[in-house]
């Protein structure tokens, strides 16, 4: 157990290193490709920090694990919604200072909440078919794939300045402009430290739960999503601390977004994709989560506070969870209820 922790300890902080090289070496990738600040937050480094989790996913199916899969594929989306948010949230209450803790953040929060609303439609679609079983289903991850693709160009598409005055390149200190070479190879070698670290924290864990005889799917929804998410929730932490609010944010939404489309894709290719009680629990406290936050953007009221009671719908399910391991509430009859509504 000492070991497995102290190996826990060195993949975290490699991927804190990680993430510190990525960040730097993406914002330099836009610079250098003229790629607006919001695409390279909700595109570039979203699709780069979603390598650990759609492998977790890829392998899990590959080898016929589909409890680990799919909730590994509803797990991402469920500590982003919930905990990464609510990360951001905490560090901007580090950060700020105590006037600015009180007031709206100064974000574009129209093409935020549109990115939930994309966000939410592609999910929705996502819980109905783990409701319902129809021939040719698995050809909808085909569908979920399409969709994603639309969104990533409409991103790289949209109106959005690029970003200025950067700090100098991780690997070239001393160079105000370094090649683009440099640029490729900083950021190309901290995708390989990142999915390298995600893979060791995620196996690592995997053995604490097979030493606690946890149940395979309780592992894909509470231990895995811990450590395949930490690239995006550490790149957030790093955007925050160096006043890049905007990117932290469309660095989260973005990730959701990928979560959303590739690893559940996945799934619906290469597995039966049925819920049980937990993934629906799963699946309804995300969903309220973005919801929240889609009205609170549309409001304009996006502040410390609300991004912080993003973490209550993940208690939420951590209650909801346990109630049902414990036998306190059915929620297996309640489940099968519904599947049978749907079915």
């Amino acid at each position: 157990m000492l070991w497995d922790f102290a190996v826990l300890l060195a993949a975290a902080g490699l991927i804190y290193i990680s993430c510190e090289l990525f960040v730097n070496g993406i914002e330099w990738v836009g610079k250098k490709f003229n790629i607006s600040q919001n695409a390279v937050g909700s595109v570039l480094a979203a699709l780069g920090t979603a390598l650990p989790e759609s492998s977790v996913t890829l392998m899990a199916v590959a080898f016929g694990v589909q409890d680990i899969g799919v909730g590994a594929a509803l797990g991402g989306p469920l500590i982003l919604s919930t905990v990464g948010y609510a990360v951001v949230g905490w560090c901007l209450f580090i950060y700020l200072k105590q006037q600015a803790r009180a007031t709206c953040l100064s974000i574009d929060s129209d093409k935020l909440a549109r990115n939930q609303v994309w966000f939410l439609i592609i999910f929705t679609f996502n819980i109905a078919l783990g409701l319902i079983v129809f021939p040719g289903k698995a050809y909808s991850g085909l569908l979920l794939i399409a969709a994603y693709v639309w969104y990533a160009v409409r991103e790289m598409q949209a109106e959005s300045s690029v970003a200025k005055n950067l700090a100098a390149l991780t690997f070239r200190p001393h160079e105000k402009d370094p090649s683009v070479y440099w640029v490729l190879l900083q950021t190309g070698l901290a995708l390989i430290l990142i999915f390298l670290g995600s893979q060791v924290f995620v196996h690592r864990l995997e053995s604490f739960s097979l030493t606690l005889g946890m149940p395979a799917h309780i592992v894909a929804l509470f231990l895995s999503p811990v450590a395949t998410e930490l690239p995006e929730t550490i790149n957030a932490v790093i955007w925050v601390r160096q006043g890049k609010i905007a990117l932290a944010l469309s660095n989260i939404s973005g990730s959701m977004m990928i979560q959303a489309a590739i690893p559940s894709a996945l799934g619906l290719l290469f597995t039966s994709w049925r819920f049980d009680q937990y993934l629906i629990m799963a699946g309804a406290v995300t969903w309220l989560s973005i919801f929240f936050l889609w009205l609170t953007l549309r409001r304009q009221h996006l502040c410390v506070s609300r991004l912080l009671f993003c973490g209550f719908f993940y208690l939420l399910f951590v209650a909801g969870a346990y109630a049902s391991a414990a036998h306190l509430v059915d929620y297996q009859s309640l489940s099968e209820r519904v599947l049978r509504f749907f079915a």
